[in-house]
């Protein structure tokens, strides 16, 4: 069982998300015209697709509104909002199941949303739908997806990247996509070698894809065996690769998320720990130099929590997943200094990286084990321009709300 610590955050809450406390990787903040808090959170399986939660005063959090999935053997872990318009990620667990594709919603009534139009990407031998969604700049998603069109050599190499034109929100038009050359049928190229699982062979294939208003022109990818992908899109029908910095092996797969902290010329980027007990270990945090874009380069990780050792003994994931994102809606704070991240079992944990080269931990929370688990599975992060902290557990612990206390200027 966990032994709670809260250095340097003070816990103001928790919500149980109306008994689905199974939260996923998808959250977002809008801040309305009278100034209420409203966040939108995606959960990680069934039997909800995601929850609109009021968390304009932090320490009472209120559940308005959730989406029951359709059912079961869909997933709605990926949402992604601007603006008006939210969109909401399914993947089904099989080729063939709808829906799989994403929803676009009005939230014009941020708690009332509306349905405006589907992007549909079922069909197919291959196609399971999407798995994430981003939605920077509020004309283009940018997404991971499968599509009825492409079939992969390898069964787990079955979505790509892929760009969205949202300016008719009614009618959600692809306009162009990427994928590494050798994944699809047909390609003449070759992928690189598979290599032995469990450490390795997650798969060829995007997680998050990054776009930001700051760098329209480019994305950031993280492409799970294919390491760190930054991608020329300032034609979005031709996407060309910039550069693609794979250390896998000798480093375990499963590169995650690369955010880009612009006027730092860095990205932090996530590998994803998904082996029990810590068998694919070590899932880190990376600090990358990306002043020369076409040859970025590794200087430093994030240190490694206090205690990991008992913590892998716990049993469930334990190192590195998701990072607040910096999204640039109203709301949500723009961390340049700051890397807030998610550990899984060794739960939530704050950097310094004002020194790029030597990251400090400046905080830490890990709850007490929740009813049900062998320890806490923080897994997603948000953090508002007010110093609140949201993060989310994802399987039985639910929505945890801090309060940053320390001195480090989060920034």
């Amino acid at each position: 069982m966990n032994t709670r610590i809260e250095h340097n955050f003070k816990l103001l809450a928790r919500h149980d998300a109306g008994g689905a406390p199974n939260l996923g990787e998808g959250m977002a903040m809008k801040v309305t015209r009278d100034g209420r808090r409203i966040m939108y959170i995606a959960h990680e399986n069934a039997p909800v697709a995601f929850s609109i939660f009021d968390v304009t005063e932090p320490s009472k959090p209120k559940m308005v509104w959730q989406l029951p999935l359709p059912h079961k053997d869909v997933r709605g872990n990926s949402l992604a909002m601007r603006g008006d318009i939210l969109l909401m990620a399914y993947q089904v667990h099989k080729p063939g199941l709808k829906p799989a594709g994403f929803q676009v919603y009005d939230i014009s009534n941020p708690i009332e949303p509306r349905e405006v139009s589907f992007f549909d990407m079922s069909g197919g031998p291959a196609s399971q739908g999407v798995h994430y969604v981003s939605f920077m700049d509020g004309r283009y998603a940018h997404i991971t997806t499968g599509a009825p069109d492409f079939v992969p050599k390898h069964p787990k190499d079955h979505q790509f990247y892929m760009i969205v034109d949202l300016a008719n929100p009614s009618k959600p038009t692809e306009v162009g996509r990427w994928w590494m050359p050798g994944q699809r049928q047909g390609d003449a190229a070759e992928l690189p070698p598979r290599h032995e699982p469990p450490s390795f062979d997650f798969a060829y294939r995007p997680h998050h894809t990054l776009s930001y208003p700051e760098r329209p022109d480019r994305a950031y990818i993280g492409y799970i065996d294919g390491g760190i992908v930054i991608l020329d899109i300032a034609d979005k029908a031709h996407p060309k690769l910039i550069s693609r910095l794979d250390y896998h092996p000798p480093f375990p797969g499963f590169t995650h998320t690369v955010l880009p902290l612009f006027e730092r010329n860095l990205a932090i980027v996530t590998d994803e720990a998904t082996g029990d007990e810590g068998l694919d270990w070590p899932k880190r945090y990376w600090v990358v130099d990306i002043r020369t874009e076409s040859n970025p380069v590794m200087i430093a990780s994030m240190p490694t929590p206090d205690g990991f050792e008992e913590l892998h003994r716990i049993g469930g994931r334990i190192g590195a997943h998701n990072i607040h994102e910096n999204e640039p809606e109203p709301g949500s704070a723009k961390l340049q200094n700051t890397v807030v991240t998610t550990w899984f079992s060794a739960g939530l944990r704050m950097y310094d990286i004002a020194d790029p080269y030597r990251p400090e931990e400046v905080a830490a929370f890990l709850p007490e084990t929740p009813e049900g688990q062998r320890g806490c599975r923080i897994s997603d992060v948000f953090v508002d321009d007010r110093g609140i902290v949201y993060a989310a557990d994802r399987a039985c612990g639910g929505l945890y709300v801090l309060e940053y206390t320390g001195k480090h200027a989060l920034n």
